[in-house]
C-alpha cells in the first residue's frame, strides 16, 4: 500500500467532530447481542468494549428488552413511534439519555445478518448541529450506507444503500478491498484512512464528491465515517464505514447562508430603489448569474393606486427597473438600465406572472420559433448573446397588491433552476418584499408629509407694495422634510402687511399638523385687523384649547405641546413697525447703511402656557429700504455655541444691504451648509418699501350732512389726477356709503384717506367703537343697504379698530393702463375741508 495515496487525492473540508463522528457506532447480530463496539460508543454510554461484546443489547438499549430477535426490535419501533426516532440509551452509571437511534441492516459474506446501530446523544450535540441538517441526516430517513471490513480491509458486510451510493453491487463488492473493486486514486486514499483508523483506533470522518450510477449530471458530496471496530478484547477487528449523500444537505446549508444574509444586506434603507438593488446583488452569484428587479412605475414614490392581481383582460401595470446584477461588469444582459421603463410582450411568462400572480419557472428556456421570445426580438437578441438558459420570475407582492417582479436568469452556471431554487426565490422576494413595503409606507409618508408641508407653508409670499421678501426653510427632520417652524406675510388693508414667524414644540409630521392648526388661526386673526399684541393674546387662547383637546383623547398622543410668534405689521405709509412676541426671540433690523439692531422687543410666555400675562408691542419707524430679519431659535442655536454667538453670527451675515435678499438668505444658511441641523431653521427676510406722498391723499371732513357731499366730490378730484376715472362712480358710492355711516354712528370729525398701490384703498375713520355689521335688508326697510352696496361695489371691505375708533375700509382692483404713477416730486395731494 501507498502510503502517500491519500495526498494525491483532494479531499472536501473535513466535515466537523460535531455531526458524523459524534454518533457511536456498534454492531448487533440477529439475536440482539453486541458483536463490535466502537470507541465512541465507550464515550457515550461508558462501557468498554470487553464490558458489552457478546452480551445482549438490552445492556444498553433497555427498550430492546425481551424481544426476541433485532429485527423484531426495529419492526417494534417502527410500530411504536415511526422510524427513524429517538430512544432511551443506558450509561454504566444508570443515568438514562435521550438518544436518536438509526438501524441498519448488513449482509455479510457468510450470509448472516449483522445490524449497524448509530446512535446520536441529542442533548450534548451542539446546538448548531441539534438546530442544523446534519440532525436531518441522522435523525430521518436519508438512506446510509454501510459496509464492514475486516483487519485486511476485505468487505464482510454491507446493506442494500451501499449500492446506490457507488453502483457495486454487494456479490461483487464481498470479499475484496475498495481498489478491486473500485480502481483509482480516490479508492487509494479512500483506504489508507482505513489503515490510519485501525492503527489509531478512533473515528474519522472525510468528505468526497462522486458521480452517481444512474445519474447525470454534477458530482454529488459524501460524508463518509470510518469506525474502527473493536472486539471482546478490546482490540481492533475490522472498519465499520458509513456514507450518507449530503448534496441536499449542502444545497440547504447554501440555501441557509443566502437566507441569513438577507437580514444584514436587504432592508438597510428606507429608499425603493436601494432596497431593489440589495436584492439584486444577495442574488448573485449566490442563485444566479443575472438578476433584474422590476417595480411597477408609481412604487419608488410613493404614488398611484396599488396595482391588484386580475384578469389578462386589464392593462398591464407599467414597469420600471429598480435593480440590476451581474457576474459580469456592466450588466450587459440587460436590455434596460435602472430607472428606465420596460416593455412587457404579451403571452410571455412576463406578463402571465404579473396577471396571475404566481411565479413562473423555466428550467430550460426555450427560444424555439412560434414562442413568446419570437415576438420579443431585443430580450431574444440578449438570450441568445449571453446563453441564457433557465429562468424564473416571481412576483413581488406587497399588502395584497403587486409591487413589481424579480427575475432570476443562469448563464454561465449549467446546472438548470429546479423547484428547490424557485423556492429559494420566493423567500428571497418575499423577505424583500417586506423590506420594500416598509420603504413604500415610508415613501407614502414622505410623499404625504412633503405635501402636508407644501400646503402648510406660503406658496409665493406676497409683500404688495409694502415689503421685498425671501425665505429659506431647513427642517431638522430632513427625511421627511416637515417640521413646527413657518413663517408667513399677509397683505392687509390700507397697504400694510403682517410678517409671522412661528416654532411649534417638536419636529416632524406632528408638530408640523399643529404648525398648520397655527398658521390658520393666525391668518384668521389678521383678517380681524387685531394689533400684535391683541392677536397674540387670542392665539395663545387657541392654543390652550389645543392642548386642553389633546388632554380629553388620553389614549392618542399629544399633537400640540406649545409654540412661540412674533407678529409684526409693517405700514408702508407711515414706514411704522408694530411687532410683539409670544416667547419668541426678537428680529434683526439692519438700516440701509447696515447698521444691525436687535430691539428690545418685550419676550412673553410662550403660546400654550396659561401664565395670562398680557402681551406688550413695541413700534418702530423704520427707513425706507431696512431690512427685517425674521427666524425660529434653531438658526442661532447652533452646536458649540450660545445664542449670543448665533446672533452676532445672524447679524455679520446680514450687513451687506446692497446684496440681493436671495444672496443674503444664503449667506444666512451657510453654518448648515455642511451639518445636519439640530432644530428646524426657519428664515424671513424683508426689505421695507414706503409709498410716496403722492400715492396717498387724506381729507378731515365735518361730523354733519354735507360730508358725503364733500367726500364725493374730493374723491372725484383725486381720482382724475391719478388718472383712474373708470373707477370714479363705484368710489364715490363707496365712500359715500362710509361717510354717512360715520355721520350717523359717529360723534367727532371724521377722516377719508384714498391709497393708490397695488389696489385702490378707501378707508373712513370715526369715533363709534362700534364694529359695523352687513346684514340683509327686507324690501320695505329703508335702510341697511349701505354695507351690501359697499361688498358688492368692491373686491373686499372690513373694518379695524384703532384708538379712539375705528376705520372701515374697501379695495378696488385698479384697471390696467399704461401710464406711470405719478412721481414722488409731485405735491402731496392731503387736504382739510
Amino acid at each position: 500500500m501507498n502510503t502517500n495515496s491519500s495526498s494525491r487525492v483532494t479531499f472536501s473540508d473535513q466535515m466537523s467532530s460535531s455531526e458524523m463522528s459524534e454518533s457511536a457506532i456498534a454492531l448487533f447480530d440477529e439475536p440482539g447481542t453486541v458483536v463490535a463496539w466502537t470507541q465512541a460508543a465507550e464515550r457515550l454510554v461508558g462501557h468498554s468494549a470487553d464490558d458489552v461484546v457478546g452480551r445482549p443489547a438490552a445492556l444498553v438499549l433497555p427498550s430492546f428488552g425481551e424481544t426476541p430477535t433485532t429485527s423484531a426490535f426495529v419492526e417494534r419501533c417502527r410500530a411504536e413511534n415511526g422510524w427513524p426516532g429517538t430512544s432511551a440509551v443506558l450509561h454504566r452509571d444508570g443515568r438514562l439519555l435521550a438518544a436518536g437511534l438509526r438501524m441498519s441492516k448488513v449482509r455479510t459474506i457468510e450470509g448472516t445478518t449483522r445490524w449497524l446501530a448509530s446512535v446520536t446523544d441529542i442533548g450534548t450535540l451542539s446546538r448548531e448541529v441539534v438546530n442544523g441538517p446534519v440532525r436531518a441526516v441522522l435523525l430521518t430517513r436519508a438512506p446510509i450506507g454501510v459496509t464492514v471490513r475486516d483487519m485486511d480491509l476485505r468487505c464482510i458486510g454491507v446493506n442494500d444503500a451501499m449500492q446506490a451510493h457507488d453502483g457495486i453491487p454487494p456479490s461483487h463488492r464481498l470479499g475484496r478491498r475498495l481498489p478491486d473493486v473500485l480502481p483509482g486514486v480516490k479508492a487509494e486514499a479512500l483506504e489508507e484512512v482505513m489503515w490510519q483508523v485501525l492503527k489509531s483506533g478512533t473515528t474519522k470522518v472525510h468528505e468526497y464528491r462522486t458521480w452517481l450510477p444512474t445519474s447525470v449530471g454534477p458530482e454529488h458530496p459524501f460524508a463518509v465515517s470510518f469506525s474502527c471496530l473493536q472486539g471482546a478484547d478490546g482490540q481492533p477487528s475490522g472498519v465499520c464505514v458509513t456514507s450518507v449523500d449530503v448534496t441536499e444537505r449542502r444545497q440547504a446549508r447554501e440555501r441557509l447562508a443566502i437566507l441569513n444574509q438577507v437580514g444584514t444586506r436587504l432592508g438597510r434603507t428606507l429608499d425603493v430603489m436601494q432596497t431593489s438593488q440589495e436584492l439584486a446583488d444577495l442574488a448573485v452569484p449566490l442563485l444566479a448569474d443575472f438578476v433584474a428587479v422590476d417595480l411597477e412605475q408609481w412604487v419608488p414614490f410613493g404614488e398611484g393606486p396599488a396595482v391588484r392581481f386580475g384578469p389578462s383582460g386589464e392593462r398591464l401595470p407599467v414597469l420600471r427597473r429598480a435593480g440590476l446584477a451581474s457576474i459580469h461588469q456592466g450588466v450587459p444582459e440587460s436590455a434596460w438600465m435602472r430607472g428606465q421603463p420596460v416593455t412587457l410582450p404579451p403571452d410571455s411568462p412576463f406578463s402571465a406572472v404579473l396577471d396571475t400572480g404566481r411565479p413562473h419557472l423555466e428550467p430550460i428556456l426555450d427560444t424555439a420559433p412560434g414562442t413568446w421570445t419570437s415576438h420579443d426580438h431585443l430580450r431574444t437578441h440578449k438570450i441568445h448573446e449571453h446563453g441564457m438558459h433557465s429562468v424564473m420570475v416571481v412576483p413581488i407582492r406587497g399588502r395584497r397588491a403587486l409591487l413589481g417582479m424579480a427575475v432570476f436568469v443562469r448563464t454561465k452556471d449549467p446546472v438548470p433552476f429546479q423547484e428547490a431554487d424557485l423556492l429559494l426565490a420566493e423567500e428571497l422576494v418575499s423577505r424583500a418584499a417586506v423590506s420594500l413595503d416598509n420603504a413604500l409606507r415610508y415613501a407614502r409618508e414622505h410623499t404625504a408629509a412633503l405635501a402636508l408641508q407644501r400646503n402648510l407653508l406660503p406658496h409665493r409670499l406676497r409683500g404688495g407694495s409694502a415689503v421685498e421678501t425671501a425665505s429659506r426653510y431647513l427642517p431638522a427632520d430632513i427625511d421627511h422634510g416637515v417640521g413646527g417652524d413657518w413663517f408667513d406675510v399677509i397683505p392687509l388693508s390700507g397697504a400694510r402687511v403682517a410678517l409671522v414667524v412661528g416654532d411649534v414644540v417638536g419636529h416632524g409630521i406632528n408638530a408640523a399638523a399643529t404648525m398648520g392648526r397655527l398658521r390658520t388661526a393666525v391668518r384668521t386673526l389678521a383678517d380681524m385687523d387685531l394689533p400684535p399684541e391683541e392677536l397674540l393674546t387670542h392665539l395663545d387662547d387657541t392654543v390652550q384649547r389645543l392642548v386642553e383637546e389633546d388632554a380629553e383623547a388620553p389614549d392618542q398622543a399629544s399633537t400640540v405641546a406649545g409654540a412661540t410668534c412674533l407678529y409684526a405689521v409693517y405700514d408702508p405709509v407711515t414706514r411704522r413697525c408694530t411687532m410683539a412676541s409670544a416667547g419668541h426671540p426678537p428680529p434683526a433690523v439692519v438700516d440701509p447703511s447696515g447698521h444691525v439692531t436687535f430691539p428690545a422687543l418685550p419676550t412673553g410666555a410662550p403660546l400654550g402656557v396659561g401664565l395670562g400675562t398680557p402681551m406688550e408691542a413695541v413700534e418702530l419707524e423704520l427707513p425706507e429700504r431696512s431690512l427685517l430679519a425674521l427666524y425660529t431659535d434653531g438658526l442661532i442655536e447652533c452646536r458649540g455655541q450660545d445664542i449670543d454667538d448665533g446672533m452676532r453670527r445672524l447679524g455679520a451675515a446680514l450687513t451687506r444691504p446692497y446684496q440681493s435678499l436671495e444672496e443674503l438668505c444664503t449667506r444666512a444658511m451657510e453654518p448648515f451648509s455642511d451639518q445636519a441641523a439640530s432644530d428646524d431653521v426657519t428664515l424671513l427676510l424683508v426689505r421695507t418699501r414706503a409709498l410716496a406722498p403722492s400715492q396717498v391723499a387724506s381729507w378731515t371732513l365735518p361730523s354733519d350732512n354735507t360730508a358725503a357731499h364733500r367726500a364725493r366730490k374730493l374723491t372725484a378730484g383725486q381720482l382724475a389726477e391719478w388718472g383712474v376715472e373708470g373707477v370714479e362712480d363705484a368710489t364715490k358710492l363707496i365712500v359715500s356709503e362710509l361717510v354717512t355711516n360715520a355721520v350717523r354712528h359717529g360723534s367727532g370729525p371724521i377722516q377719508l384717506r384714498l391709497i393708490r398701490h397695488q389696489v385702490l384703498s378707501c378707508e373712513v375713520f370715526d369715533t363709534d367703537g362700534c364694529s359695523p355689521r352687513h346684514r340683509r335688508a327686507h324690501i320695505d326697510d329703508e335702510r341697511g343697504r349701505g354695507l351690501f352696496l359697499v361688498s358688492q361695489l368692491s373686491r373686499r371691505w372690513g373694518y379695524r379698530p384703532t384708538p379712539g375708533g375705528k376705520i372701515v375700509w374697501a379695495e378696488q382692483s385698479l384697471p390696467p393702463r399704461g401710464t406711470a404713477l405719478p412721481s414722488e416730486d409731485q405735491p402731496e395731494a392731503t387736504t382739510a375741508a
